[in-house]
């Protein structure tokens, strides 16, 4: 029964690396060869359409007919120079990954000949069918109809032979069924939102934008092995398996020499992701054995949510081409670090400055610590809404353990700001000062010094941290999409600055100086954050969860309860008020949410119920055989003493019985918990209902991983954890 293990886990061993092809040239010689980009767009535009164009992208300005049939033509010039012979609508449905629809350039010209034809109707929109795509009952089955429109701030590309057109995805209703529309609408909030108050510090300022530096934490299993847990193939994660005697004890595997196959598959994503214009930087191993991560230099948060859907996409090809499968599961291995997916976010002006870092005057660091107070009102006043923002079958075994976050929202901002906020706080009402430049004398009460990243000391337990010079959003999980966190995030920022903008303003027109009444309005502000969501300690703790109770943050613990934070009175006034989503869009993503959780808890409970009746009973019942003859063999050839001989055997006789009665038990518990979560009509009862299942296979899992423990190794029929772990 085992030799399907050892054979598999031998030709792992045996693997080499896969050569790479390497362009020719320096890596910025090819950057963005398979992007429309800017260079691109005046190769094959004339000087009229690529200007309109342009204006199409940076001022949001609609592109006519006949401009956008010349755009199209000069795409198709493009794509089929490189090899395209299809067009698609690259878009993000609710399903937590991308989706396309491939049509061919070749059309019939009605003279039994065909000719290769793209027009700007095609480019502009295409009609995909909504109706098997998740939608919270806004569509009904029999009601396919649903359109992409293009999104021209996110370039054009090619993948493999198609050319991809990243796109939005409506409802013939007009609702949003996708993550890329709330988003763009959150970012517009803002930058509509921060613009006004910018201008208070800089009239020249006319637009600000969000930008977005993701890092992507990831696993690699070898593909033999991967085929080989059932689990792995359905699930993403393992179900079942004990820990190995080493996993990352040692830490030895952090930032450790990356091992010739892996460094061989980074190579050639690298490679992939340069032509495709995303500007990847950063390579290492993680934590945990075979987790890795990597991440791109800033982008515009839009666009650079878009990169990491297409390097996702990139990685899971070009794995399988290294004899790997990319695992992007928050937890796919029990007791090691899972994996996330750090969102650093900050805002900068059109004019060149960035919002979150230090100024180079008393003016701009005003202007600093007004978005910085600012940004965690927000996050103070939303933190039950931001952790839903993460909420996810997957993030539920990540969050609270292993260096990941806890589930409770809180900000680390590092003793260099808590110590300026509290002398901000203390200041007495409209006391006139400034705030000293980063090398200025001071000339007020507060003096900020220059700040980088390294003048903020790291707190891994805090799902919210002030790095230096921007916010990372750490609780967002290593498959989510980006846009989810930011677009709550966004909103909330947005809401925030403009309910402080119209204080200021009141003050102002009462006869305040700008200085002394942004501080006025800023004073309460910094009391409210340094109260509640300002928390510097180790937020694993069970002092902490009291803490944040008094304090009023959220310390909801369950996914599915976590989700009605969406739907509460004052997260339907932020969203409909901005514009983001609509009161209906809500409740349907609501229902999308509840039930992608039950059906992947659900998944996973009938998989672990089959394995374990499947696998595990069986390998443990011959193993059960094999004892019990050897204890025959004792009692013939030592009838007098056998009873001695036997007590190891009798021992692991009766150990390994009543595994095996608990995982039968077990095993019907789980089905019965299953059985009646599958009952149920009501998505939030049946994602309720869905966590006692979880709780169930939890349970299972515990004596599967005993018995395994026990069990001649020779007869276990799944990888192991030591396996799976430990070949690259």
């Amino acid at each position: 029964m085992g030799n399907l293990r050892f054979d598999v886990v031998q030709e792992a061993f045996r693997k080499k690396a896969v050569p790479v092809e390497i362009p020719a040239g320096k890596p910025s010689d090819y950057f963005g060869s398979l992007v429309f980009g800017r260079s691109n767009m005046r190769k094959y535009l004339d000087q009229d359409t690529y200007q309109r164009l342009v204006h199409c992208i940076d001022d949001g300005v609609p592109l006519d007919s006949e401009i956008a049939d010349k755009v199209a033509r000069g795409m198709k010039e493009w794509a089929m120079e490189h090899g395209a012979t299809h067009v698609t609508h690259w878009f993000q449905p609710l399903t937590e990954g991308t989706a396309e629809k491939h049509d061919a350039f070749l059309t019939p010209d009605g003279n039994g000949t065909v000719i290769e034809k793209f027009d700007g109707k095609s480019l502009a929109q295409q009609e995909p069918d909504a109706s098997s795509f998740p939608n919270g009952g806004i569509r009904a089955t029999f009601e396919a109809r649903g359109y992409t429109a293009w999104d021209p701030t996110s370039p054009v590309f090619i993948q493999d032979d198609t050319l991809c057109i990243p796109s939005v995805f409506i409802a013939y209703t007009g609702e949003a069924l996708d993550y890329k529309t709330p988003l763009k609408k959150a970012l517009k909030a803002v930058s509509d939102a921060a613009v006004p108050l910018c201008q208070l510090f800089d009239p020249k300022v006319k637009r600000v934008y969000s930008y977005l530096g993701w890092e992507q934490e990831y696993f690699l299993v070898d593909e033999d092995l991967f085929a080989a847990r059932p689990d792995l193939m359905l699930t993403g994660r393992t179900l079942m398996g004990h820990s190995s005697s080493k996993n990352q004890q040692l830490g030895d595997h952090y930032f450790g020499s990356i091992p010739s196959r892996v460094a061989a598959f980074m190579k050639d994503v690298e490679i992939a992701g340069y032509q495709l214009g995303i500007p990847l930087k950063t390579r290492h191993n993680e934590v945990a054995p075979n987790q890795f991560e990597m991440a791109p230099v800033y982008e515009e948060a839009n666009l650079s949510n878009d990169h990491n859907q297409m390097i996702m996409n990139v990685m899971t090809r070009l794995a399988r081409k290294h004899g790997f499968v990319v695992l992007f599961h928050e937890k796919p291995f029990e007791g090691i670090n899972g994996s996330g997916k750090h969102n650093n976010w900050s805002l900068g002006t059109d004019t060149g400055v960035q919002l979150m870092a230090p100024g180079k005057d008393a003016r701009g660091n005003l202007q600093f610590v007004t978005f910085f107070v600012n940004v965690l009102a927000a996050v103070q006043r939303h933190n039950g809404l931001l952790k839903a923002s993460v909420a996810s079958a997957g993030n539920s075994h990540r969050l609270g353990g292993h260096e990941a976050p806890p589930t409770i929202v809180s900000a680390f901002v590092g003793n260099t700001m808590t110590e300026v906020l509290q002398k901000l706080r203390e200041l007495p009402s409209g006391t006139p000062f400034e705030i000293a430049g980063k090398k200025g004398r001071k000339v007020g009460v507060v003096e900020i010094p220059e700040i980088f990243v390294d003048n903020t000391d790291r707190n891994r337990t805090s799902p919210f941290a002030f790095i230096g010079n921007r916010f990372e959003f750490r609780a967002v999980g290593s498959s989510a999409n980006c846009a989810g966190a930011l677009t709550v995030l966004s909103a909330a920022v947005a809401e925030q600055i403009n309910e402080f903008k119209a204080a200021v303003d009141k003050a102002m027109a009462e006869g305040k100086t700008l200085e002394i009444a942004v501080m006025d309005c800023l004073k309460p502000l910094i009391g409210q954050i340094l109260d509640t969501v300002c928390f510097e300690g180790n937020g694993y703790s069970e002092a902490w969860k009291k803490e944040a109770a008094k304090r009023g943050l959220d310390t909801e613990s369950s996914m599915p309860r976590m989700f009605c934070q969406f739907t509460a009175p004052e997260s339907v006034k932020l969203f409909t008020d901005l514009g983001v989503y609509s009161e209906k869009e809500l409740e349907a993503r609501n229902e999308v949410k509840w039930e992608t959780y039950s059906t992947k808890v659900l998944i996973e409970a009938r998989m672990a119920a089959r394995m374990a009746v499947n696998h595990i009973l069986p390998a443990g019942i011959e193993y059960q055989h094999r004892l019990l003859g050897d204890l025959d063999l004792l009692r013939q050839n030592y009838p007098h003493d056998w009873h001695k001989m036997a007590v190891t055997q009798k021992g692991l006789i009766s150990e390994c019985s009543a595994l095996l009665a608990d995982i039968k038990t077990r095993t019907d518990a789980l089905n019965a918990a299953r059985e009646a979560a599958e009952a149920k009509e009501d998505a939030f009862a049946k994602a309720i209902a869905a966590e006692k299942a979880a709780e169930a296979l939890r349970l299972l899992r515990e004596s599967i991983d005993k018995l395994e423990e026990i069990t001649d190794n020779a007869l276990w029929p799944l990888p192991k954890y030591r396996e799976l772990l430990f070949i690259n």
